[in-house]
């Protein structure tokens, strides 16, 4: 009975669909429809009778009154019928739906590459705004990247691998205890200057180390830039570790070397040898990474290819410097999808042209 019903709605709905428009015209055309006057509205307001009605609310035009109907019609009774509208959901549900496909060709290519590459979804995204910045078609959503990469078996095998993360994990922050033997001469993070906590400066630098079987790697990553620097230690000590910094810092002007936030291991227990070279040293709190989350990202790029505690040799400095430009000249979200190299080399060209109008004056 409910589908009889059902059927004579939708065709009594059909049959007044299709007219309702030119009935509405003819009706407001001979004046058939009911004027509702307004009474605090003088007769001489400026209108004629045929179109003197209520003042809307947006502008104070008047209109005529029509009488209301709804949608479904009048036979409804102003009710829903919940065993039609269940139904159709269920049927709209149940047709499928085709995944979006770059109709651009060129940027079809690109997104068929970048992810091989290793590239994340918005990069991939992104990066064409900065050759293109005013051609739509060289767009696509990082959803849509995550949908082509799984929704292939043989393309998920070859290019998921490729991909940074399947998903994030989310635990609690912080609540560890600080090392048993402080490190001398240990500035805490607050103490850091207020243009490298909001990545303002340039020149800011954080520090940590990645683990590896035999040998070890020396990170620096410089906080507005992202630029990344590595070398290979041979252990985890306080000289081996400052020898590598100041084997990286020595060649960078002044002004691209300012200070560095280390980690709380101690490998880093002889910083003050970096004030050396005029720099400032500070640590982040204890078992708060994220106070280095630019460091941290650098370093889990650079594990899925050493993965943890993965063989190192000193032999791989020619793997490592691959590794270091591969991640150097990634786009970044956060540089406007500029890869660090670039935003690096133009930190340092403007640097040099702050210093040639200083001893020019």
């Amino acid at each position: 009975m409910l589908h009889l019903w059902e059927k004579y709605v939708r065709a009594c709905w059909k049959g007044n669909a299709g007219s309702s428009r030119s009935r509405s015209a003819t009706a407001r055309a001979s004046g058939r429809w009911p004027v509702c006057w307004d009474a605090a509205r003088p007769a001489s307001a400026g209108r004629s009778n045929a179109t003197r009605g209520f003042p809307s609310d947006e502008n104070g035009s008047c209109r005529p009154c029509r009488p209301k109907r709804l949608r479904t019609g009048p036979w409804t009774g102003g009710c829903c019928i919940a065993g039609p509208a269940r139904r159709r959901a269920g049927r709209r549900r149940a047709k499928p739906r085709k995944r979006h496909r770059p109709s651009c060709g060129r940027l079809w290519a690109r997104v068929a590459e970048w992810p091989g590459r290793g590239w994340s979804p918005p990069p991939v995204d992104g990066r064409p705004r900065v050759p293109f910045p005013d051609d739509p078609a060289m767009r696509v959503c990082p959803e849509t990247v995550h949908r082509w990469v799984y929704a292939d078996r043989h393309r998920r095998e070859r290019r998921a691998r490729r991909l940074p993360r399947g998903s994030r994990r989310r635990r609690r922050r912080g609540g560890g205890r600080t090392s048993r033997f402080p490190i001398p001469g240990r500035a805490p993070i607050s103490e850091r200057p207020p243009e490298a906590g909001d990545r303002s400066g340039f020149g800011h630098w954080e520090a940590d180390s990645v683990i590896g079987a035999g040998c070890d790697l020396h990170t620096e990553v410089e906080r507005k830039t992202r630029f990344l620097m590595a070398g290979i230690v041979p252990d985890k000590t306080a000289g081996e570790s400052v020898g590598a910094q100041l084997a990286m810092f020595s060649p960078l002007p002044a002004g691209a070397r300012v200070s560095v936030t280390h980690d709380n291991g101690t490998e880093f227990a002889r910083h003050t040898r970096l004030r050396e070279l005029g720099m400032d040293t500070c640590f982040a709190d204890p078992y708060s990474s994220r106070q280095r989350g630019g460091n941290e990202n650098r370093n889990g790029m650079i594990r899925r290819y050493p993965h943890k505690r993965g063989e190192i040799r000193m032999g791989m400095a020619g793997e490592l410097r691959e590794i270091v430009d591969e991640a150097d000249n990634r786009p970044m979200r956060v540089l406007d999808y500029r890869t660090p190299a670039e935003a690096f080399a133009d930190e340092l060209l403007e640097l040099q042209d702050q210093q040639g109008c200083c001893t020019s004056k």
